[in-house]
């Protein structure tokens, strides 16, 4: 399928036409969704690290290697 080509002012306009038409967050909402995903990261990085120390753990309980 042959592509039609576009004038680049033409494709400006049509770039600056549709991006009027998102909606943009706030800076409230940006601000507090920025703190939910960093919450929620250093949570899981809880989360995985105590896994991985309970892991360690059993693996040297059941094979009697380690320190």
């Amino acid at each position: 399928m042959a592509s039609r080509t576009t004038n680049p002012f033409t494709f400006l306009q049509q770039v600056r036409s549709e991006t009027a038409k998102v909606t943009w967050p706030s800076r409230r909402e940006t601000l507090i969704s920025t703190v939910m995903v960093l919450a929620f990261a250093a949570l899981a990085a809880i989360f995985f690290f105590a896994a991985d120390q309970l892991m360690a753990w059993a693996i040297e309980l059941i094979l009697g290697i380690g320190a």
